[in-house]
């Protein structure tokens, strides 16, 4: 076996909750993958990164550790991916100035990179997933938070100090649900907890008013609601419900519209949320961009549901060690 066919690459998906080591092909076929959880307030990030590094060495022993060509991290942000340092991510507690790249670099002998996991997971769907074959792309997480990564001339575009893509952060009106510490922002609008959020204040409202609210049965409860059990009742045809995906929907349609003026991609990729629920997200979405977004823009632009599911994270990883 030559060595250019027994070359192979390793991916290290740092998550708040689980952690993943893969090991795979310069095609993103993966050969092999370790989970563990991450438990980083227990052990701090030093008993992390020794738990990825024993697994990493391990698949290199198995693998030939002449055949090793790079590493590619993931990590949620803020991140320095030109310095390779990880800076307290809110869901790693503790992470403060983790010079991340140096410690595989040295431990393992090849060239590391880490990205914030909106920009690897923008990678992969590029390079594996729904956007293949494009020049210019957004990819939207639309999840837990508006986190996106863009592609832009055939290359990730991180921005001046990682700081591109932060569309969460742009307000999309004066008040509404907070995301990004921000009220009203894109964030608010189109994540889990900003339509759980509008949820609560609308349920809320309606409740005032002496009316029942069909997902949200007693008062105690309003605190409760997530984004889920808002679009299964919509779903169920609940009338409150199905306003508050339109809203979302809306806001969705109106933040699209500004990144196809803008940057003028082929295709928008969006995960987790939309990505379960197209069918009724789409059309207000749809509506709405034909309303605000520059038509010829809008017409060389596909926008297509995420096609990694939950394997994004591992592809991820990959991702950011393969790219050129």
């Amino acid at each position: 076996m030559s060595s250019k066919k027994s070359s192979y690459y390793l991916g290290l998906d740092i998550g708040g909750t689980k952690c993943a080591v893969v090991l795979g092909d310069r095609d993103l076929n993966i050969l092999e993958k370790i989970t563990f959880p991450t438990r980083t307030t227990e052990r701090g990030w030093q008993g992390v990164v020794d738990e990825f590094l024993a697994h990493a060495r391990s698949l290199v022993e198995k693998y030939g550790a002449g055949n090793l060509v790079k590493t590619g991290i993931s990590c949620g942000g803020p991140l320095d991916s030109r310095k390779g340092v990880i800076y307290s991510p809110p869901n790693l507690p503790g992470w403060d100035a983790v010079p991340i790249v140096k410690i595989f670099e040295e431990a393992l002998g090849v060239p590391a990179e880490v990205q914030n996991d909106a920009n690897a997971s923008a990678l992969a769907e590029w390079m594996l997933g729904a956007g293949k074959g494009t020049q210019n792309m957004v990819f939207l997480t639309f999840g837990t938070g508006m986190g996106a990564g863009l592609i832009l001339d055939g290359r990730l575009y991180a921005g001046t100090n990682d700081l591109g893509g932060e569309v969460g952060h742009v307000r999309m009106a004066p008040d509404g649900p907070v995301g990004f510490n921000k009220a009203g922002s894109f964030e608010g609008f189109c994540s889990g907890g900003g339509i759980a959020q509008l949820a609560r204040k609308m349920a809320a409202e309606k409740m005032e008013r002496g009316e029942n609210v069909g997902f949200c049965p007693e008062e105690e409860y309003l605190e409760k609601i997530t984004a889920k059990e808002v679009f299964e009742a919509a779903r169920e045809g609940d009338s409150l419900a199905q306003e508050v995906v339109r809203i979302s929907s809306e806001y969705l349609g109106r933040g699209l519209a500004v990144l196809i003026d803008i940057l003028n991609p082929e295709c928008i990729v969006i995960g987790s949320i939309f990505a379960r629920n197209e069918e009724m997200i789409r059309p207000h979405m749809e509506k709405t961009l034909q309303e605000e977004a520059i038509p010829a823009a809008l017409r060389v632009c596909r926008i297509v549901p995420a096609a990694l599911g939950d394997s994004i994270g591992d592809y991820a990883a990959l991702s950011v060690a393969v790219k050129k």
